[in-house]
């Protein structure tokens, strides 16, 4: 099978890009998609009419990270909407999952985990831990298991890899919106990537409108962020996986255009 997973989706050009690209990508190339979604409401958070955007679009499960509570209103819905993931390493009482097993195309069986790095990030808990946890409940026939690994330190992330080898389909780290050259598949079938990239604005910092990023390194003075609009990029991976065995043999880097309109708006909820 192959699964795609989609980098960070960021505000209205990241939306769009995802919301226009996808299907077609779901039709010809992609068996199950994976695309982390915590700052598709306007940069930071996401909110449940966003989420049924990107499922109408084809994406199968959405992954979070540490933005994943800034909208109040995804609070409820992360209880009652399964293809929502949180990361499973906050505490217990944290409201939704950080983890599932979901069915992909030909009756495999998918589990994807949301996990949160520890290293310059507040609030989660040991992530090597957790999974340990994690996979031994996992359902014995569910043998592709996709892990984000939403992190900020490339060592956390190689680390993660090292420890999960051959014990998971794929290590795929989210987070920093730059997508990174280094992905692999290991001798033991583990697919890896140290950062899937952004599904956002082009002419941006990291998603950001560059001019407010520029006042806030030149002043000192602290500012309200806000994504960047005009045209997109949707990166991601596609890998290859075998259903059966759970082990990856290929993983591909992709990086797609999308030329949005000048006359087009977001659907809602701001840029």
């Amino acid at each position: 099978m192959r699964l795609l997973f989609v980098g960070d989706i960021v505000g209205g050009a990241g939306r769009d890009a995802a919301v226009g690209l996808l299907p077609g990508l779901k039709a010809g190339r992609a068996d199950f998609i994976v695309a982390n979604g915590e700052n598709v409401a306007g940069g930071l958070g996401i909110t449940p009419a966003l989420a049924g955007e990107l499922f109408a679009a084809g994406v199968d499960v959405i992954t979070t990270g540490n933005h994943v509570f800034r909208r109040k209103e995804i609070l409820p819905f992360l209880d009652e909407e399964g293809r929502i993931l949180r990361p499973a390493n906050l505490v217990s009482r944290a409201p939704g999952r950080g983890w599932g097993v979901y069915g992909g195309r030909g009756g495999a069986k998918v589990a994807v985990v949301n996990l949160l790095g520890r290293l310059f990030i507040e609030n989660s808990g040991d992530p090597f831990e957790c999974i340990d946890a994690l996979l031994a409940q996992r359902p014995a026939d569910a043998a592709v298991v996709v892990v984000d690994f939403h992190a900020e330190a490339t060592g956390e992330k190689a680390a993660m890899l090292r420890y999960l080898d051959g014990r998971v389909s794929a290590v795929l780290g989210s987070h920093t919106h730059v997508q990174t050259a280094d992905e692999t598949v290991t001798r033991a079938g583990t697919a890896f990537i140290t950062d899937a990239g952004m599904t956002g604005p082009v002419d941006s910092v990291i998603g950001l409108d560059p001019a407010v990023v520029l006042k806030r390194l030149a002043t000192g003075v602290p500012q309200s962020f806000k994504p960047a609009g005009g045209n997109a990029v949707l990166e991601g991976v596609l890998v290859e996986v075998d259903g059966a065995t759970g082990k990856a043999s290929a993983i591909e880097r992709l990086r797609l255009p999308w030329i949005r309109s000048l006359s087009e708006k977001s659907s809602c909820c701001g840029s």
